[in-house]
């Protein structure tokens, strides 16, 4: 189920997962290099939230695929998803209460 909010919709971890794993979606990691190294989701991409507007051009290879954006909380995801949502991504949801409900639901991180 998606929420609908103006930020994009977002996905619980489990929902996350099936994106992940059913359409290939991408994982970007909008938490700070530190936070992120510290553990992350497998096969996520790291882009710092400070940087994103720059790096923006670093996702759009992805264009055509689901991108699954994440924060510590789930709170600076949504401000995320609109910048790639305005950047011309038309399928952007966030992860819902971020890498800390990621983390609650005993879901695999990497570390790095």
């Amino acid at each position: 189920m998606y929420h609908r909010r103006t930020s994009g919709s977002s996905v619980g971890p489990q929902q996350a997962v099936m994106l992940i794993n059913r359409k290939e979606a991408i994982v970007v990691d909008v938490r700070e290099k530190k936070e992120f190294e510290s553990g992350h989701i497998v096969d996520s991409i790291n882009i710092p939230m400070t940087k994103l507007k720059q790096r923006i051009t670093e996702v759009w290879k992805y264009k055509d695929k689901p991108v699954v954006v994440v924060c510590k909380l789930g709170q600076h995801s949504g401000q995320a998803a609109k910048i790639l949502q305005e950047a011309g991504h038309a399928d952007v949801v966030r992860l819902a209460g971020g890498l800390t409900e990621w983390k609650a639901q005993s879901l695999p991180l990497v570390q790095k």
